[in-house]
């Protein structure tokens, strides 16, 4: 699959048996359809559901930002922005095959979750150690758990 930005090879990688696909290059990040909630219910935060349902149906964004083409079925996808101000702007596949993030994206739409408080922190740092590994695997070479 390619990057949707940079239209690099993407790689899969594995967290907590969710294979998401992660741009080596640019770290973005696509979540297949159902995926992001997977991925929410790992790290154990409250009202995950109607987060995801948010983001999947929140309005286009105005921005002067290209929009890209979903790397499942190559139609061009929404620009949504989410979470509070200033919004995030993320890509939507209108046919639901799943959503983009650019890199850095992920850690930021995280910290703005809702969930429990004692629980949050150590959720954002499983993510961000999860991210930097999956880098830092790439880009040492020693691919272990990776694969593409």
């Amino acid at each position: 699959m390619l990057c949707p930005t940079c239209k690099s090879p993407m790689i899969v990688v594995e967290h907590k048996k969710i294979e998401l696909d992660y741009c080596p290059k640019c770290y973005g990040v696509w979540f297949d359809s159902g995926e992001l909630e997977l991925f929410l219910d790992s790290l154990n935060l409250e009202d995950r559901g109607q987060f995801v349902s948010k983001l999947l149906n929140a309005p286009e964004a105005k921005t002067p930002e290209k929009k890209r083409r979903c790397p499942i079925c190559a139609q061009r996808m929404k620009k949504a922005a989410v979470g509070r101000k200033p919004g995030i702007l993320i890509d939507v596949c209108s046919r639901s095959d799943g959503l983009w993030f650019d890199g850095g994206e992920v850690g930021q739409l995280l910290k703005q979750l809702p969930g429990k408080p004692s629980e949050k922190p150590r959720s954002l740092h499983q993510v961000g150690a999860f991210l930097r590994e999956a880098r830092g695997s790439w880009d040492s070479g020693h691919r272990g758990w990776l694969c593409s």
